[in-house]
């Protein structure tokens, strides 16, 4: 559930989590009982779960600074491989 702002008359604010069904409801103050109108602010995006958050995180930052791959993910880095046949001490190097 989101959470929401809301200010009374009175000027406590104060923020209160609600069902996005009931985001047009207005709700009292807890402190004075006035009725409080709900406030437009910024989404409340680092309380989601851990899993969540990072994936957000990981994805805004690859947007901006992608990651270098210098090998396939996953693939373990190539041995050097010798071999032991003679004919091929005798190939052309590099």
């Amino acid at each position: 559930m989101p959470i929401y702002e809301f200010r009374c008359e009175s000027a406590h604010e104060y923020e209160r989590s609600m069902p996005i069904s009931a985001r047009d409801q207005h709700a009292d103050c807890p402190r004075c009982g006035a009725p409080a109108r709900r406030r437009i602010s910024a989404p409340r995006l680092g309380r989601l779960g851990t899993s969540a958050g990072q994936l957000l995180e990981a994805t805004a930052m690859s947007a901006h600074e992608p990651s270098v791959v210098d090998r396939v993910p996953g693939a373990r880095p190539a041995a050097a491989r010798t071999s032991t046949d003679p004919r091929h001490a005798r190939l052309p190097r590099p």
